[in-house]
């Protein structure tokens, strides 16, 4: 695992400060060792996964599990867990890259993850020495295989709600637990069970249940809009007796399991999109290619290219994204375990800190895989909707993705909520560039023409622009509201949208600018087409969102200078957005495939 030697940013910090190019991790950067275990990832998924999608779909009687097992004689399951436990001890953007490589597997993603991240995360992270024994190498190799019990009927977003209990019985030998979990993934197969339930009525706790503990018992299969192929049954627990050394961490710290994970569970669910998005995209390329209406190909339109070229330009871009931020925990990791933290707090810790982007990634990166698979049916026409052809299932398998780990909308809450919290902790300088805002609108706008020749260095100045609209309508959110600004949901969206945007169009523009340094322009000319129509989309994207908020937040001479501002951040780019689609698409069309 190669220590990195570049600086360390701060999670939220990309809103108040600007990143150097040199100091982004891009998919160019992957060594020939990573790029091994993405294409091993392709290849698994395109000979065990897709020929039996179908059967999977019928839930054809051990068929997910006998696939699951193969992954884990592969090494797929050991990526993130130490060599002493079975493992292959890789880096965490590592691990990025194979959940996208499994990510156009349809269901399969959806096991594997949960295997995975949320069943075998907690007690590699959480469990003592002996609960990691016992556990950890067969959840690595395939032999066990694990499911997570967090939701329930009653409490879906609102994990802490829970109302399964946990008693210790006279003994003091067990607990016994009653409860009904619902939605748990892997059910049908797991033999382990991460089960969250409240000891005293109020302490939340993490348990480890075997399959055959008696008490526990399986609903039937849920019939589901989408994923058909993954296991998804109510998990009851009926006087069930666990021994009492199955506690997971802490008595009534199981919250810290419980959201620790879903930090880097969301990441990882962005890269799963982006696996599922390429596939869906590369379909797409493939059927406008050979589909024939008015004597052409269907790719020969302009209506068709703009469909494919905005389907790369939204990969590119969320991929862009993805890896930096996965390098950007891998760094803090690094630098928490020179402080002497050990390897495991130390991977929850840097996740913790880089959990704004997380959350970022997990909406941005579930919405382009809904927009891909969405402008993929259209591409295909009636084929599109009909059954026997693939868009059909990518487009009810992509739904799910943007409830899973969190709605979308608690993450956009959650991302605007952990920025303001660094602020009010003094983790993030937030005050002094918000009130260098406030100065700004009030002073004379500067009308001179700008002589950086610098490459990308206008592209630069509107990103810096849209992080000062980001600043001005936070601080207005926060002055107006104050402690009551988190009732005040639909302008927490705003705030996120503008937030989100900014920041995947800025890390394009970063992938972009590196790779010209190492390439040059003339090898990077569609790269930079896609940064700069990705630029153009999110300047109109950041101007609707900051308008929406600031005419639900003030009135009068306020919002007439708060729409000034909003203006002049977010002027208007004049970019031949149309030709630059069509020069993407035509780079689509010749390989017949998603090429960038």
């Amino acid at each position: 695992m190669e220590v990195s030697n570049k600086p360390v940013a701060k999670g939220g910090e990309f809103i108040i400060k600007p990143t150097e190019a040199q100091d982004v991790f891009t998919p160019a950067d992957f060594t020939e060792e990573q790029n091994y275990m993405y294409q091993s990832c392709l290849d698994f998924v395109a000979a065990e996964v897709m020929p039996v999608l179908d059967r999977l779909d019928n839930h054809e009687e051990g068929l997910m599990r006998s696939i699951m097992e193969k992954a884990g004689a592969l090494g797929l399951f050991g990526v993130s867990v130490p060599e002493e436990l079975g493992g292959l001890n890789m880096d965490f953007p590592t691990a990025l890259r194979v959940t996208e490589g499994v990510g156009g597997g349809h269901s399969f993603p959806v096991a594997f993850a949960a295997h995975t991240g949320i069943a075998l995360l907690p007690i590699l992270y959480f469990g003592t020495d002996a609960q990691k024994q016992q556990y950890i190498p067969g959840l690595t190799s395939g032999e066990l295989m694990g499911a997570y019990c967090l939701t329930e009927p009653g409490s879906g977003s609102d994990a802490l709600g829970a109302k399964t209990k946990a008693v210790l019985n006279a003994e003091g030998t067990h607990y016994v637990l009653n409860g009904q979990k619902m939605w748990i993934t892997n059910a049908g197969f797991a033999d382990v069970y991460i089960v969250f339930a409240k000891i005293d009525g109020d302490k939340f706790t993490g348990f480890i249940v075997d399959r055959d503990t008696p008490g526990l018992s399986l609903g039937p299969e849920e019939h589901k809009m989408g994923i058909k192929g993954s296991s998804t049954r109510q998990v009851f627990l009926s006087d069930a007796l666990v021994p009492k050394e199955n506690v997971l961490g802490e008595i009534g710290k199981g919250h810290l399991i419980a959201f620790n994970v879903l930090n880097i569970g969301r990441i990882k669910l962005a890269a799963a999109c982006l696996g599922g998005a390429k596939m869906a995209a590369n379909q797409s390329v493939k059927y406008a290619n050979e589909r024939v209406q008015f004597k052409l190909p269907i790719a020969k339109f302009g209506a068709i290219r703009f469909k494919l070229a905005q389907q790369a330009i939204r990969m590119y871009a969320v991929e862009s994204a993805i890896y930096r931020a996965g390098e950007d925990i891998f760094r803090k990791e690094q630098e928490l375990l020179a402080s002497g933290m050990g390897t495991n707090e130390a991977l929850l810790g840097a996740a913790r800190e880089f959990a704004v982007e997380c959350a970022i990634l997990k909406v941005e990166g579930s919405e382009v895989l809904d927009y891909v698979t969405d402008e993929g049916v259209q591409i295909y026409g009636g084929y599109g909707f009909s059954a026997d052809y693939p868009m059909d299932r990518a487009y009810r398998d992509s739904r799910i993705n943007r409830i899973f780990e969190g709605t979308n909308e608690i993450n956009r809450m959650l991302a605007v909520d952990m920025i303001l919290k660094k602020g009010l902790k003094g983790e993030l300088d937030l005050m002094g560039p918000a009130q260098a805002v406030q100065q700004e609108l009030l002073a004379v706008p500067s009308f001179g023409s700008d002589d950086n020749d610098a490459p990308l260095a206008a592209e630069k100045k509107i990103i810096a622009n849209l992080k000062k609209a980001i600043l001005m309508v936070a601080g207005t959110a926060v002055q107006k509201y104050m402690n009551s600004l988190a009732k005040e949901q639909e302008v927490l969206m705003n705030i996120a949208d503008m937030a989100i945007k900014t920041y995947v169009a800025e890390s394009t523009l970063l992938r972009v600018e590196k790779e010209l340094a190492a390439k040059g322009e003339e090898a990077l000319s569609r790269q930079l087409d896609m940064a700069r129509v990705y630029l153009s989309d999110t300047i109109d994207q950041v101007a609707h969102a900051g308008k929406e908020a600031i005419a639900s937040m003030v009135e009068g001479d306020e919002q007439r200078l708060l729409a000034l501002g909003l203006k002049r951040f977010t002027k208007p780019d004049m970019f031949n957005v149309k030709e630059a689609r069509r020069r993407v698409a035509a780079g689509l069309i010749e390989a017949n495939e998603y090429c960038y």
